[in-house]
């Protein structure tokens, strides 16, 4: 089982914000607030991770949405495992983590998303960080960044 963190929750929460923002500044979407009670109880009780499987139907159908528009993965297409190394110098993921991606969870894959980022030592982040910028933008969905 896998823990989704406060963050993934708040970036949620924010997603929903903009596309449905509120008529009033009081009254939520139906998303938002729904996302918004389970950061609640978060904070309330000092937790910064919940299990995915603690969601309230509601709340996970809307950040599962949120999640289907983050990218899927961080590779940058340096890979690193493939020529022994245990640990990706690319996208700075484990070997085993480059392995299982196909059949990890999306809590699971947003775990690793977090420790890439807080390690923050991949070339994704650093010597290819436009690389990686055109990368996601691709996976969104979006154009690709002619790079010069």
């Amino acid at each position: 089982m896998a823990a989704i963190h406060i963050t993934d929750i708040e970036a949620a929460i924010n997603y929903w914000r903009e596309r449905s923002p509120s008529p009033d500044g009081v009254t939520l979407a139906p998303q938002t607030r729904a996302l918004a009670e389970v950061y609640a109880l978060m904070v309330f009780h000092r937790e910064d991770e919940v299990d995915e499987f603690g969601f309230p139907p509601k709340a996970w159908e809307a950040w599962e949405a949120w999640y289907q528009t983050t990218p899927d993965t961080p590779c940058i297409a340096i890979c690193s495992t493939s020529q022994g190394d245990d640990i990706c110098k690319g996208c700075g993921r484990r070997f085993q983590e480059v392995q299982d991606w196909p059949a990890m969870s999306p809590a699971e894959k947003r775990v690793t998303w977090r420790r890439i980022t807080m390690e923050d030592t991949a070339w994704r982040f650093n010597r290819y960080a436009e690389r990686a910028r055109e990368s996601d933008q691709v996976a969104r969905g979006g154009d690709a960044i002619a790079l010069d």
